[in-house]
């Protein structure tokens, strides 16, 4: 683990001239992202599913903001967001996330919780890729290094649901994800990086109604919201290599400063990120190759 000296917000360079998007930014993490990036001149596009809340939450605050309507549950409304992007994207941050919730399907028939937090994402990743000139933000988890993939039955038709597995595996998703996105731009001569964030354990809403939430009572194990989004602001603006993985420098990643770590184990499998890649794309059929400038 390399260790950066207490890097914070005030660290941040100028991204005037930047444009980011930041996925579910409505409130939360995403939200503290996108005020702290605004702050220091960028751009930034907040996807959200109520554009309402959304608006309301960046009136008054410093910086330029546009809201726009995504759903990342909604292979539809991903499809519709891409389509309507015209011009360079400098980040994206997939940061929207759904943790532990009941078993339930989207509008295409999907889990809605792989969905959300994986596949979704990767179609919303590969649609906008010809358009990025920096860099794919993920925000994935310390629990994926408890996550097991069962790449025959990825959308839960066969197995019995478990909301925490689902959500354990989801996020392994996402770096396993980030590993094959890295090796095709690289192999592309891309100059696009694929970059992992983890907030360790942020004291937010998202696991508000799950078992886990009890984490949340022992502070001493917890960053609050402000320290769980500093891995994103990292990830999303400091120079590190592709496919790093950032996050909180404490004992298990809970909790800290941002620091470049190492993904489990089973997020280094390249074979299995290849299979995966394959395996989510027959999830959400056909991605327009034309939005694919590098390749991918």
């Amino acid at each position: 683990m390399s260790r950066m000296p207490s890097w914070t917000e005030h660290d941040l360079p100028d991204l005037t001239g930047r444009t980011v998007v930041i996925t579910g930014a409505g409130r939360g993490l995403g939200l503290i992202t996108a005020r702290e990036l605004a702050r220091v001149g960028a751009r930034v596009v907040l996807g959200v599913r109520d554009t309402g809340k959304a608006r309301s939450a960046v009136a008054g605050l410093p910086g330029t903001f546009d809201v726009r309507p995504l759903d990342v549950s909604d292979l539809t409304s991903v499809r519709a967001f891409a389509d309507a992007w015209s011009g360079d994207l400098d980040i994206l941050i997939n940061n929207a996330g759904v943790m532990d919730i009941p078993a339930a399907r989207t509008a295409d028939g999907l889990d809605l919780q792989t969905t959300t937090n994986h596949t979704g994402p990767f179609l919303l990743t590969n649609l906008l890729l010809g358009h990025i000139t920096d860099r794919v933000v993920h925000v994935t988890s310390e629990l994926h290094k408890q996550g097991r993939l069962d790449l025959d039955d990825l959308d839960w038709r066969t197995r019995k649901h478990n909301g925490m597995q689902a959500y354990q595996a989801s996020k392994l998703a996402v770096v396993l994800f980030s590993l094959e996105l890295q090796r095709r731009l690289t192999a592309a001569n891309s100059p696009v990086r694929s970059i992992l964030a983890s907030p360790g354990i942020a004291r937010t809403s998202l696991a508000a109604h799950s078992r886990s939430n009890v984490v949340n009572r022992f502070t001493f194990l917890t960053n609050a919201p402000e320290r769980g989004a500093l891995p994103l602001l990292y990830a999303a603006t400091q120079d590190v290599p592709g496919n790093s993985y950032v996050g909180p420098d404490g004992l298990g990643g809970f909790r800290g400063s941002p620091a470049l770590r190492r993904p489990g184990k089973a997020g280094l499998d390249a074979a299995v990120a290849g299979r995966l890649w394959e395996a989510t794309a027959d999830l959400v059929g056909a991605v327009d190759s034309r939005a694919a400038r590098w390749g991918a």
